[in-house]
């Protein structure tokens, strides 16, 4: 079992007078083995809840726990970055970049570095090579290996396409939810795009200034959704121009 939960989590920044709320008493919960999409605009503390899950920002109050002890700071949850170029070291192979990530139990840290590119559709022979030599798409499947290299019990993926070109983007959402059915992952999916939230998710959560407004199962919130930000995320798909091909 791999359950994630935030509870009644909030992360202020700056003093009490001056502060910014980014977060203000969140309740999710990301179910063992399902993936949990998180959307909303630029702003509205996507990221910032992430960060916290990885304990790269204090809590103001709240808490996140895992399997209902609260959350070691370990392994366990490992996050997949939005930019694919500052991601990685320059100066380390992509090799030696997954296999730092590896837990010390792992005795052949080279062929688990091939056996995990492998798994993103990367050639083994990657594992030599540098991310100056690689393009934004594989740099990114990199960073997908890498988080899988520390065996993890919830993987948080925040806005992994947006920096990615749209040719590459609908490979790279493959590629993230044929792993999730294989492996039964349990991830949090975070996008400001309600497309491509809705294709690799089973359950929909809508962020809006730091709150969660509206969540459900991803039929339920996409048929009939209830807050009138959601509606406005849909209204923003259905209404976008087509490009001619």
């Amino acid at each position: 079992m791999s359950e994630l939960s935030f509870q009644d989590v909030t992360v202020r920044f700056g003093s009490r007078r001056r502060g910014t709320t980014a977060v203000d008493s969140v309740d999710l919960m990301v179910p063992d083995g399902k993936v949990v999409g998180l959307v909303g605009e630029s702003g509205s503390g996507k990221s910032t809840l992430a960060r916290a899950a990885v304990g790269l920002v204090p809590l103001s109050a709240g808490r996140i726990v895992l399997d209902g002890q609260s959350l070691p700071r370990s392994r366990a949850v490992q996050m997949v970055f939005q930019d694919p170029y500052s991601a990685l070291d320059p100066r380390m192979t992509i090799g030696g970049s997954i296999a730092e990530a590896m837990p010390k139990s792992v005795s052949d840290r080279q062929a688990e570095s091939v056996r995990l590119l492998g798994l993103v559709d990367l050639p083994g022979d990657c594992a030599r090579l540098y991310p100056a030599q690689l393009s934004g798409g594989q740099r990114q499947r990199v960073g997908l290996a890498r988080a899988l290299a520390g065996q993890p019990e919830v993987i948080i993926a925040d806005e992994i396409t947006s920096a990615l070109d749209v040719s590459i983007q609908g490979t790279v959402l493959n590629l993230v939810r044929d792993l999730q059915r294989r492996m039964r992952l349990s991830m949090l999916f975070i996008s400001h795009n309600l497309a491509v939230v809705r294709y690799v998710s089973d359950i929909i959560a809508v962020m809006y200034r730091g709150r969660i407004v509206e969540q459900g199962p991803a039929d339920d919130v996409l048929a009939d959704p209830q807050h009138p930000y959601t509606r406005e995320l849909f209204a923003a798909i259905a209404t976008r121009p087509r490009r001619n091909r």
